[in-house]
């Protein structure tokens, strides 16, 4: 069970350097004036600066800004969503051309009030990128959509060049750590989306420091594979708030190499593993490492 400890010290290997150049005080300005949402913010992702100010990039977090699940692990807002807001997928895909980005990760709030998951939104913001912009490479992590498969073929069949579902924890602690969601039906969902395209890569992400032991993230790494996952991200947990499940212990960068050569040798053709990695972290070179070309 996961119980509250006495706070750890962050590590030296933790501290972020902070850049807030031309490129990010305008890509805020931009997010701004075309009332977009960007899990970078919203998540509080401590590699925003080098994101939005080295490399440019971003992560839209489209069907507003307000989520129906509380997991115990994540800083989006909490609550009753907002409307749909059917000119997001115009506004996403501007944004995409004005920054002439190359590839592009399209996440969301979990939507357990809409009777599609928020499948329809989802699928036209893939379809609205690739008009406007057919040499950017797509990447969707969407939530579990409650399950039901005919949301998740809504998606996969706008074609996105990634799927990305994350299956957060180990096996052990999923309940605790997640609300709604399933460990298994993460996993059936990576299945099913694979299944209904298998040219499609499928991509999971685990956050470690949340008590579980080594054993356990190698078992989770099995189970991505037996699915038929191609990619994984191992990051280390961070607290966002004191209300928020507490860091159990932070692993080592060495230990964080230690697992990419693990899930190496297990066939996945791609892992980024690091103390600061996550789910959408230089998610351009793990298009590269796919050979993905986009759909256009």
């Amino acid at each position: 069970m996961v119980t509250k400890t006495e706070n750890l010290r962050k590590p030296e290997w933790l501290k972020i350097k902070l850049n807030t150049n031309e490129n990010y005080t305008n890509l805020k300005k931009m997010m701004r004036e075309k009332q977009l949402h960007t899990v970078c913010e919203e998540a509080k992702c401590p590699n925003i600066h080098e994101c939005w100010a080295i490399r440019r990039t971003a992560t839209f977090m489209i069907l507003g800004s307000i989520c129906t699940r509380a997991c115990r692990f994540c800083a989006v807002q909490t609550g009753v969503p907002t409307e749909l807001d059917w000119r997001e997928p115009e506004r996403v895909a501007d944004s995409v051309v004005q920054m002439n980005l190359k590839h592009v990760v399209i996440t969301a709030v979990a939507r357990d009030d809409l009777k599609d998951g928020g499948a329809g939104v989802f699928a036209e913001t893939v379809r609205a990128v690739r008009r406007k912009s057919p040499f950017t490479s797509i990447e969707v992590l969407p939530s579990d959509m409650g399950g039901i498969y005919e949301h998740l073929k809504t998606l996969m069949d706008a074609r996105p060049d990634i799927l990305n579902h994350n299956i957060e924890t180990v096996r052990r602690l999923s309940d605790q750590v997640r609300a709604r969601a399933k460990y298994e039906r993460s996993l059936e969902f990576l299945r099913r989306a694979k299944e209904m395209h298998p040219d499609i890569p499928t991509k999971s992400s685990i956050m470690i420091g949340l008590g579980e032991e080594k054993e356990e993230i190698i078992e989770a790494m099995d189970d991505l594979r037996a699915n038929q996952v191609n990619i994984i991200t191992i990051g280390q947990y961070l607290q966002p708030s004191k209300r928020h499940l507490s860091v159990m212990k932070y692993w080592t960068p060495a230990e964080f190499n230690e697992l990419k050569e693990i899930a190496l040798s297990k066939g996945f053709d791609h892992c980024e593993s690091g103390p600061l990695v996550r789910s959408s972290y230089h998610a351009d070179e793990q298009v590269n490492s796919e050979k993905v070309q986009p759909r256009g």
